[in-house]
């Protein structure tokens, strides 16, 4: 009886509950994009590891996030190679410019990254093809982000100028967006040539490593670890290296921080609304509810009733959250705005609107326990 009354009475009440539905869609919608937008912003710094195929980094002993990394000497190259289960050794290189193009428009912070312009190469191998590579094996040449473009008053095949020394454009990447400044990719020849600081003498920020198939990695990273007493290097793993990252964005940078804090504001706001909606549509529906009572229907019965009501249209809520979720995340995959719509945020998002919608319901019906049904029937 419980399910067919439930149904019932959404399918004749239903303009009273469509308020509740759209407040838990909209509740819903706003919980999942302000947590995809979390995770997308800080992971974006990490896009240097995530973007890359290498599975070990080492970079200076201490290093918090990966864009933070120093300089480490040359002769870490030769420990690498000194070891018999490493395959794969090359450097990469973060340094820094003025960026300043011939079209008018200012100067623009950008981060100049050198790579090995090799066919087997690493370092941003999942979006700087072969071809790219190749041309950048020409002196100063640099690649940008697609997304960055419009902020380099440049176009491709344009001359700017980094740091007083002109480069020209070569092509695009996707997927290498800066979020302060711009990331600007080169050759490790004319990122040296570009930022005079960085080392010419064959040390690098980091050093990438792969090992030989059947090798341990692990193993091997604990020896490389405790290679000495005074640290000169440190390795990670591109898993540990990008979670550092992401766990240093998130929670020892001011940004990180004020994103969080702006997260558990959208759910607080979410769950008022979802809460104060549905209580008022259920509230709406006591006098039919106290002709139950009055006709003998069990408290508890009732209370049945009631969640599967918020049930329902929590479900509905969820089925229309996940529409305009999966809409905002194509929209903002179109614009490359930094943006992670992961299952388990809309879960998350769907676990607390349902909780908040059942307990909002069992509140507006509370009060039928100790109240007569014939004054509420008046």
């Amino acid at each position: 009886m419980s399910i067919s009354i439930a149904r019932k009475t959404l399918l004749h009440e239903w303009r009273r509950f469509l308020p509740a539905t759209i407040a838990i869609a909209f509740s819903g919608v706003l919980m999942s994009v302000q947590g995809a937008l979390l995770l997308g912003i800080v992971g974006a710094n990490s896009l240097y590891v995530t973007q890359s195929t290498a599975t070990y980094w080492v970079g200076f002993p201490g290093t918090q996030s990966v864009d933070l990394g120093r300089t480490i000497p040359a002769s870490v190259a030769t420990d690498l190679y000194a070891q018999p289960a490493i395959s794969h050794v090359e450097p990469i290189l973060f340094g820094s410019g003025d960026w300043r193009g011939t079209i008018g428009g200012g100067g623009v912070s950008v981060t100049v990254l050198g790579i090995d312009t090799s066919g087997d190469a690493e370092a941003l191998a999942r979006i700087v093809p072969n071809q790219l590579r190749n041309a950048l094996s020409e002196p100063s040449t640099v690649v940008v982000d697609i997304a960055d473009a419009s902020k380099l008053s440049t176009k491709k095949g344009g001359v700017a100028e980094v740091n007083g020394r002109s480069v020209r454009i070569v092509g695009y990447i996707d997927g290498l967006r800066g979020l302060g400044g711009v990331n600007v990719v080169a050759s490790l020849e004319t990122a040296r040539q570009l930022d005079q600081s960085l080392p010419s003498n064959g040390g690098a920020t980091y050093f990438l490593y792969d090992v030989k198939p059947g090798m341990s990695g692990s193993t091997v990273q604990e020896q490389l670890n405790s290679f000495s007493d005074v640290r000169r290097f440190e390795v990670w793993s591109a898993e540990e290296l990008a979670s550092m990252t992401t766990m240093y964005m998130l929670l020892d940078s001011g940004a990180g921080i004020a994103f969080i804090f702006a997260t558990l504001i959208a759910v607080m706001i979410g769950a008022v609304i979802t809460s104060q909606t549905l209580m008022a549509a259920v509230a709406g529906t006591v006098p039919q509810y106290a002709t139950l009572r009055a006709l003998g229907v069990p408290f508890d019965r009732l209370r049945i009733i009631v969640i599967e009501q918020a049930g329902w249209v929590a479900l509905f809520g969820f089925v229309i959250s996940l529409i305009l979720s999966v809409a905002i995340a194509i929209i903002a995959s179109i614009y490359r705005v930094p943006f992670e719509l992961r299952f388990s945020i809309v879960a998350a998002a769907s676990t607390v609107v349902l909780l908040v919608a059942a307990v909002a319901c069992l509140l507006a019906i509370h009060r039928l326990r100790d109240t007569d049904p014939a004054t509420l029937l008046r």
